[in-house]
């Protein structure tokens, strides 16, 4: 079935989404992302998308790249990533999330053994841009636009269509391990834990009045560190990305209820109200009365 990319993600971003079935596992998306970008988020599924018009920017755990018409990328299990729209309309993207027991089958099976595990269980691998331009990558931008088309058409035996094509994409990626492999250095891999602590919470506090030094002590680091490990990672600063979450759930409430404006903003962590007002004109283009007006149809 085809759904629009909607990210919800718990307390330490984990995504709650639930992606298809407990029989099928697997659900493919269409995300528009002149509307609004992929927050940073992470799940237990694998997931590949592909680009099917403008360009976007990805980020997968310290890896940046922009990928145009065409191309595409994956994700492995338990990586934070996110995605944003470099063109201003017409940007969309085609994903498809999915558990690896989908292909995997049980623990044992010669599937997971050769191919799955190979790929999950790399802690140096946290994704991967796909190119049209590479033949290989090519090849796999193939048989995951066959999976997505399968599945969002749901046509007779589609279930084993989209998994003969994922099978196919796993074991493309898998085969080529070596040639992809990235030196992530245990520095890295800690650095993506502790940020995944702190956004935990920011997701948690972002209500309050909290600072880096806060952000900080939640990971049990310094504030310089703090700053090193958010620029390294994410490539922002943890108050930059406090406010912007803050925006961003405060426009999330202006779309979906009919809360007053004030309330919204105290609930989202600004007591100034002007404040509130510029930083929300700066971010999403329009006063905070303007965009409910235009997202809140109930008005």
């Amino acid at each position: 079935m085809l759904l629009p990319c909607n990210s919800t993600v718990d307390r330490s971003f984990r995504e709650q989404v639930q992606h298809g079935t407990t029989t099928f596992p697997c659900a493919c998306y269409y995300d528009d992302l002149s509307k609004g970008d992929v927050p940073w988020h992470w799940h237990d599924e694998l997931e590949a998308a592909i680009v099917i018009e403008g360009a976007v920017h990805v980020v997968i755990g310290g890896e940046q790249f922009d990928l145009n018409t065409g191309d595409g990328f994956f994700v492995n299990a338990s990586a934070l990533h996110s995605c944003q729209g470099l063109t201003p309309k017409n940007c969309r993207l085609h994903s498809l999330v999915f558990h690896p027991r989908l292909i995997g089958g049980s623990a044992e099976s010669s599937f997971n053994q050769n191919y799955v595990l190979p790929v999950m269980q790399n802690k140096g691998f946290g994704g991967l841009r796909l190119y049209k331009g590479i033949s290989w990558q090519r090849d796999v931008l193939d048989v995951l636009d066959k999976a997505w088309q399968a599945c969002a058409e749901e046509s007779t035996h589609f279930d084993i269509e989209v998994r003969y094509n994922l099978s196919t994409a796993i074991a493309l990626i898998a085969e080529h391990m070596i040639s992809i492999q990235t030196d992530i250095s245990p520095k890295h891999l800690r650095d993506s834990e502790r940020i995944k602590a702190m956004l935990q919470f920011i997701m948690d506090n972002y209500g309050e009045a909290i600072d880096t030094a806060a952000i900080a002590q939640s990971a049990s680091v310094s504030e310089s560190e703090c700053l090193r490990c958010f620029r390294a990672t994410i490539g922002t600063t943890p108050i930059r990305y406090l406010r912007e979450y803050r925006i961003e759930q405060a426009a999330n409430r202006l779309a979906n209820t009919q809360a007053p404006i004030a309330d919204i903003a105290a609930a989202c962590g600004f007591q100034d109200i002007s404040y509130f007002t510029k930083t929300f004109r700066e971010m999403k283009g329009s006063t905070p009365k303007e965009y409910y007006r235009l997202h809140n149809h109930s008005k």
